[in-house]
């Protein structure tokens, strides 16, 4: 069965508007382990508008299941995370324009860089995922680098307002998972997965890990934390039965 990894970067990005010390992410992860959650997930940008330093080093002590870091393919973001060693880097592109990631890596351009952080996060243990767009293309070239795992990037599909896009979009997933699985990667999914949009994943068990952020931590402001992961949790479940 899919595990959920839950992102509480937007615990944080709450925190941050008011530069206060409150609400705090990691006891948000601990609420979302508390309702079953198989991982937790923050993005330590480069411009740390959300997630801080000290954020990642209190969840490394602190977080029971693994602590998935995101972060951008860069020498400062490197050493963070051999000093930190989380249990996985998803490495993720970024601008700081942007007002969240929004496609996949480009390994056609960027695979000799990207193929050298892989090796120096795997020389210290740390396994990584590389979050890409459902090409075949990219997840060859994926395997090509020796990462462990792909990250689809489900938003294309999760935005998209047609039927006839959603159906095309989703199929590219259903490709990518499945040749991805065929080729001995671990497979991970995310980006814009919401309460409505994980139904469509129902049965396509080449997927072992959603990534959720954003309609979690939405849901939360109103239902609570845990509540919220709950029943992200059972939706998940169901996607495997008959």
């Amino acid at each position: 069965m899919a595990g959920l990894a839950v992102n509480v970067d937007h615990i944080a990005t709450i925190r941050e508007a008011r530069k206060a010390d409150y609400p705090d992410p990691v006891t948000a992860a601990m609420l979302a382990e508390l309702a079953g959650a198989d991982g937790i997930v923050v993005h330590l940008r480069e411009d740390r508008r959300h997630i801080q330093d000290r954020d990642v080093r209190i969840l490394r002590k602190v977080v029971q299941t693994k602590l998935i870091l995101e972060m951008a393919c860069t020498s400062e973001m490197v050493g963070i995370a051999l000093d930190v060693k989380p249990d996985l880097v998803t490495l993720v592109p970024e601008s700081r324009e942007e007002v969240t990631t929004e496609g996949g890596l480009d390994l056609i351009i960027h695979n000799r860089s990207i193929g050298e952080t892989i090796a120096a996060l795997q020389n210290s243990g740390i396994p990584v995922s590389v979050f890409i767009d459902p090409e075949s293309e990219q997840i060859r070239l994926a395997h090509k680098i020796n990462a462990n795992m792909i990250e689809i990037h489900t938003g294309v599909f999760c935005d998209a307002i047609s039927q006839t896009a959603k159906t095309q979009a989703f199929n590219k997933i259903v490709d990518a998972a499945k040749l991805a699985h065929k080729l001995r990667l671990g497979v991970n999914a995310g980006h814009g997965i919401c309460y409505n949009t994980i139904k469509a994943f129902k049965g396509l068990w080449e997927i072992d890990e959603f990534s959720i952020g954003h309609s979690i931590i939405s849901r939360a402001v109103m239902s609570g934390m845990e509540k919220a992961v709950r029943e992200m949790v059972s939706l998940i479940k169901e996607l495997n039965k008959e």
